[in-house]
């Protein structure tokens, strides 16, 4: 079938573009709207760093403008910047890894793209944390794929485990499997022994494995574990727009097994033919930025502190625990049952920003809430006392 018509004749959208929104991108619409009428508003819906690129990213592209044509690079990324992230795998972790698996991407979301059309034809299905982060399901759902949720809860600290894996690959074909840690929205994380049991589970199952990584560095206790550190054949996926700071920039990179870096380079020639140079080249100057970075961490240590003691006299006293990232997940049940209501009343009567939980579970979301505490710790404490007031009046 060539296309869809409707009763007026005229020729419509494919069935396949049908995904649900994110709404995480309509409330920052939302809230732009209200800024551009002169109100002040506190960003805590998106998980953006209100910190800029670290300055010798900026400073690695004032030096590339001068001296370099920013043309097209090879698929899979500059050589530079690919021995670069697998030197960091060595730094971080103690994994060594080949740069020939490393490729870099047009930022996570085309990791993702890339990662589903290597690993998954259309109808695979393909097991996803619930609370997750939405655009996994959209994306597969573009694909022709069939997500199938996996639910989470406080007895897992809301992370998936190898005993569900293997009880949902029981009832029926999976084909693969994704995991996040740290999380979004939850913030919570896996142990390392949490995630070598997936691994095994995924291994048993004949699924393939992928790592969300994106929030690694991002931790307030024990680091994250990279699923390299216990498997050779998971694919991994991070980028640099949250430790690193470049959301905008659109920069990011995955590591696959070798039998599988054709397969992606031939996918990323037709599809992005490369990742952006001067993002590239910014990214590259990121890596000697860990000072600034880790500066820009301590900021979210001191965020996370001040909600923490601020928010249970707010009303919001169920927290998901927040391992990394920079997000809390409230059950606000005793509060509302519309969770997209309450966030557009708490727009509109507070001026502060926040997810509907159904952003990230479409079944039990409704009575949870988003916070991002991505932002400067002066909005943070007077987002607090905004809370507070609300709840009183």
């Amino acid at each position: 079938m060539s296309g869809r018509q409707s009763r007026t004749g005229l020729r419509q959208a494919s069935r396949r573009s049908e995904v649900e929104s994110f709404i995480v991108m309509d409330v920052m619409r939302a809230a732009a709207a209200r800024e551009a009428l002169g109100q002040r508003v506190i960003h805590m819906e998106v998980g953006q760093p209100a910190t800029p690129a670290p300055a010798q990213a900026r400073e690695a592209v004032r030096r590339a403008l001068e001296r370099d044509p920013l043309g097209y690079t090879l698929a899979l990324g500059t050589g530079a910047l690919r021995s670069r992230i697998a030197r960091h795998y060595r730094e971080w972790y103690g994994v060594e890894l080949s740069p020939e698996r490393v490729v870099v991407t047009t930022g996570s979301s085309g990791a993702f793209l890339l990662a589903f059309l290597a690993l998954f034809d259309a109808g695979a299905r393909v097991a996803l944390p619930s609370p997750g982060y939405p655009c996994y399901r959209h994306i597969l759902t573009a694909l022709d794929c069939t997500p199938v949720m996996m639910e989470t809860g406080p007895e897992t600290r809301w992370m998936p485990d190898a005993a569900a894996v293997r009880v949902l690959a029981a009832a029926g074909r999976l084909d693969g499997l994704l995991v996040a840690s740290p999380n979004n929205p939850t913030g919570t994380m896996l142990t390392p022994g949490a995630l070598a049991g997936i691994c095994e589970a995924c291994a048993e199952a004949g699924m393939w494995l992928n790592s969300d990584e994106i929030y690694h560095g991002l931790t307030y206790g024990t680091p994250a574990t990279t699923a390299l550190e216990v498997s050779d054949d998971a694919i991994v996926i991070n980028s640099f727009s949250k430790y690193f700071s470049m959301t905008g920039w659109r920069i990011g990179w995955m590591v696959v097994p070798e039998r599988l870096v054709r397969t992606v380079e031939r996918l990323q020639q037709n599809l992005f033919i490369s990742p952006p140079a001067v993002a590239q080249a910014a990214a590259l100057g990121a890596f000697e930025a860990f000072d600034e970075l880790e500066a820009n961490r301590r900021i979210y240590e001191q965020n996370r502190a001040v909600l923490l003691a601020g928010l249970p006299a707010a009303g919001f006293t169920d927290i998901a625990p927040a391992d990394g990232a920079f997000y809390f997940y409230c059950d606000v049940g005793r509060m509302t049952d519309d969770s997209i209501a309450f966030a557009r009343r708490l727009l509109d009567e507070t001026g502060i920003a926040a997810t509907p939980g159904v952003d990230f579970d479409a079944l039990r979301g409704r009575r949870f809430l988003r916070l991002s505490y991505s932002g400067a710790t002066v909005d943070m404490e007077e987002a607090v006392r905004r809370l507070k007031s609300w709840a009183k009046a």
